[in-house]
């Protein structure tokens, strides 16, 4: 299923690499990130600029962004970069968007969840999340900010209030897939960049569950190697913010990643067919509302949710463990919009 169809190709940030983003005679596409200025917003700005798929770069942010934005436009690259700061100018950042992607927000310290971020990020995404159905209603929006699982639901739940369509909410995964090509491929001696993993489920903990027996190409590993394996796939993140000592979080491999599922999305949008990513949307795949599973990306948004695949006896019951948390995160995120 989700191994036979094309992954996404990787640029880098230097011209001369074989490999880029661009594609003949593709219609370019007017995105926006908001949080710009962020720790992941700043690289996920600057691989934007840097790719020919982008026309307009619109940069939002309630700091900084006129600086970002003037440093980015010195790049030599085609798109053209514009920073917007505040509340007052929110509105104008968004208009005539087609991909919105939602970085915003504070990042993870030692010790933290990505649920315990919700009180400050949960109020953030719903505010931009009713400025996006406002002002550039058919754009997709792609949600980087933590704790998906509930954020996700939160800027759907906006949308309704709003009366527009929220189909075209996806919750960004990605650096999940990432993670668990990069580890398989060091454990295998694999080309990183040949590895195919699908992730599915949510974006925290036990709710990330690598689908190893899917993967392309195909490889198997002892239990116990596969039970630490799933373990660091689904604990990275924390690997990341204590490596960095209060630093900071994940912010260059989720740059990397956004970028990745921005540049998909795009692509996508231009008619490319066959281009898949793993998202957390709304779905009837489980019993939890929402789940990550591979998706087909077309012209609209969501073509079609390719579902589970054929799930090993392992895998099977990490999805069980996973759901009761899930539908907790999926049930605060609702409460908290219903609440506005």
């Amino acid at each position: 299923m989700f191994s036979r169809l094309a992954r996404p190709q990787v640029s880098c940030l230097l011209g001369h690499c074989a490999k880029n983003f661009s594609t003949t005679n593709a219609a370019q596409k007017r995105v926006a990130v908001m949080g710009a200025s962020g720790g992941i917003g700043q690289p996920l700005s600057m691989l934007l600029k840097n790719s020919p798929l982008v026309t307009q770069l619109s940069l939002y942010d309630i700091v900084h962004t006129p600086g970002v934005a003037a440093d980015l436009s010195h790049i030599e690259s085609p798109a053209k970069v514009t920073g917007y700061v505040g509340p007052e100018q929110l509105p104008d950042s968004l208009k005539g968007c087609e991909v919105v992607v939602i970085p915003a927000g504070v990042p993870r310290k030692p010790g933290m969840t990505r649920d315990d971020l919700f009180n400050t990020n949960a109020s953030i995404v719903a505010n931009l999340a009713k400025a996006c159905a406002e002002n550039c209603p058919e754009a997709m929006i792609c949600i980087i900010s933590n704790p998906v699982n509930s954020t996700v639901p939160i800027a759907a739940e906006i949308y309704k209030k709003v009366g527009v369509d929220a189909s075209r909410i996806f919750g960004v995964t990605t650096l999940d897939i990432v993670r668990a090509n990069t580890f398989v491929a060091e454990l295998k001696g694999l080309d990183p960049t040949k590895v195919n993993v699908p992730v599915i489920g949510g974006h925290a903990g036990v709710t990330i569950i690598p689908l190893i027996s899917q993967a392309t190409p195909s490889v198997e590993f002892p239990e116990d190697q596969l039970k630490a394996l799933t373990e660091r796939i689904q604990d990275a993140g924390t690997e990341v913010v204590k490596a960095k000592a209060g630093a900071g979080s994940a912010t260059l491999s989720m740059a990397y990643a956004g970028a990745r599922f921005a540049f998909s999305m795009i692509r996508a949008l231009n008619g490319e067919p066959g281009v898949v990513e793993c998202a957390y949307v709304r779905s009837t795949v489980t019993d939890a509302t929402y789940f990550s599973t591979p998706l087909l990306l077309g012209p609209k948004g969501m073509e079609k949710n390719l579902g589970l695949g054929k799930l090993s006896d392992y895998e099977t019951k990490l999805v069980e463990n996973a759901l009761p948390e899930l539908k907790g995160s999926i049930k605060k995120g609702e409460s908290f919009a219903a609440s506005m």
